[in-house]
C-alpha cells in the first residue's frame, strides 16, 4: 500500500519527524437526511420580499410580512402538521387574476438545497413547470434530491387526470375531497409530514395532517375510490379514529413507463426517497475518500470497497437489503473512453414498506 502525502514533500533531506493531518478517512458514518421545504407563493401587496428570492421563515406571521397572505396560510398549515419543519418561501409576482409562470421562481430555488417544493397552484401548467424543474435538477449531473408536492380538494376524476398528465416519480399529489381547508393548506401539511420523516424507506401511512379540516362523510373517499387513487398515482387521504385526516399510502404520480406500459417501480414515494439517499451517501463517500486520488490499478478496488461499506451501512439502517447477495453486481471499472474516469454499477435493493398483510384463517372443528 502506497502512502500519499498532501503537504510533506518526498524531497526532504533535513533530519526530522514530519506529520500532517489527514481528514479524508475521518467520516465513517452515513450522511444525515434532513429535509427542507420551499413554498412558491404569490407576493401580496405590501410584501417586503423581492420576487424570485427565496428566504427562510420561522412563523406564519413572518411569512405574511415578507410574502403575503398565501404564504401565511401555507406556513401555518405546515407548522401545525410538523412544527419543526425547515421552511422557506419564494415569491412570484401575479398580475390580475392570471395564473403566473413559476419557472423563474423555481429556478431561484436551484442552489438552495430544498428537499420539497410546493407551489401554491395545482393546475397542469404549474405542476408541469415543477416537473420540468425537478427533472433538470435531479438528473445525474445536478444530483439534487427534490420532491414536488401538490393537493386537490375537488374530485377523484380531477386528481387522476392531473396525476396521469404528470406521470412523474418525484411528484406526489394528495386528494381530500370536500374539506373546508384549501388545497394549499392540504399540500403544505402533506409536505410537512414528508419532511418530518428523515428515514427515506419508512412509509408515511397513518401520519396525521394536524389542522386540516375533516370533510363531511358524504365527501370522503370510500375503499374503491382509494384503490382507484393508488392505481392512478394519487395519494388518498382519509379520516381516521378521532376525526383526524391521515395519509393512506404516499405514492408518486408515476404509473406508466416511457413505452406506455404499467410500471410500479416508483409507486411508493419511499422508493425514490431511498434512491436519492443512496446516491447522496455514495457520492459523499467518494468525494470524502478520493478528493485528490490517482487512478492506478489499485484505485477501482479501493473505490469499490468504500461503496460496499456504504451499502452495508444502509442495510444496517434497513434502507437497503440483500447487499451481500447483490455484491457481485457492485462493479467499479476503468472507462474505455476516458483515461481519468471510473465507471460504477451499484445495486440498490430498496427496503419496501409493509402495506398489505394477507392471512387465511383455517376453521378447525
Amino acid at each position: 500500500m502506497t502512502i500519499a502525502f498532501d503537504t510533506i514533500p518526498a524531497s526532504i533531506r533535513k533530519p526530522g519527524a514530519y506529520f500532517e493531518f489527514n481528514t479524508s478517512l475521518a467520516v465513517r458514518t452515513l450522511p444525515t437526511n434532513a429535509q427542507s421545504i420551499c413554498f412558491i407563493v404569490p407576493l401580496s401587496e405590501g410584501a417586503t420580499a423581492a420576487a424570485n428570492q427565496p428566504a427562510q421563515v420561522y412563523s406564519a406571521a413572518e411569512a405574511k410580512a415578507q410574502f403575503g397572505v398565501v404564504a401565511e396560510e401555507m406556513v401555518a398549515a405546515a407548522i401545525k402538521a410538523y412544527r419543526y419543519a425547515a421552511i422557506s418561501c419564494v415569491g412570484v409576482v401575479v398580475e390580475g387574476s392570471t395564473e403566473p409562470d413559476i419557472s423563474a421562481a423555481l429556478d431561484a430555488t436551484a442552489q438552495g438545497e430544498y428537499s420539497i417544493l410546493v407551489p401554491a397552484w395545482y393546475s397542469q401548467a404549474a405542476l408541469t413547470a415543477l416537473r420540468t424543474h425537478i427533472n433538470t435538477y435531479t438528473d445525474s449531473i445536478e444530483q439534487q434530491g427534490i420532491l414536488g408536492v401538490g393537493a386537490l380538494t375537488t374530485t377523484l376524476s380531477a386528481a387522476t387526470t392531473l396525476a396521469n398528465s404528470l406521470n412523474a416519480g418525484p411528484i406526489t399529489l394528495a386528494l381530500l375531497p370536500g374539506t373546508a381547508s384549501s388545497p394549499r393548506e392540504v399540500a403544505a401539511a402533506y409536505a410537512a409530514l414528508i419532511a418530518s420523516e428523515e428515514d427515506p424507506a419508512r412509509p408515511l401511512n397513518t401520519l396525521v395532517l394536524t389542522g386540516i379540516k375533516v370533510p363531511a362523510i358524504a365527501n370522503r373517499l370510500g375503499r374503491v375510490e382509494q384503490e382507484t387513487c393508488l392505481a392512478n398515482g394519487v395519494t388518498p387521504l382519509e379520516v381516521g379514529a378521532g376525526d383526524v385526516v391521515q395519509i393512506v399510502r404516499a405514492v408518486s404520480t408515476y404509473t406508466k413507463s416511457a413505452a406506455g406500459e404499467d410500471d410500479v417501480s416508483l409507486l411508493d414515494l419511499t422508493t425514490l426517497r431511498t434512491l436519492y439517499y443512496v446516491r447522496k451517501a455514495c457520492r459523499a463517500r467518494v468525494r470524502l475518500r478520493f478528493p485528490r486520488a490517482k487512478l492506478s490499478s489499485k484505485t477501482p478496488a479501493a473505490v469499490r470497497s468504500e461503496l460496499l461499506d456504504v451499502l452495508k451501512k444502509c442495510e444496517e439502517l434497513e434502507i437497503l437489503e440483500a447487499v451481500d447477495a447483490n455484491a457481485d453486481g457492485l462493479i467499479v471499472e476503468r472507462s474505455l473512453q476516458d483515461v481519468n474516469r471510473l465507471n460504477g454499477a451499484i445495486p440498490a435493493d430498496v427496503v419496501n414498506g409493509l402495506h398489505v398483510f394477507a392471512g387465511r384463517i383455517d376453521l378447525l372443528l
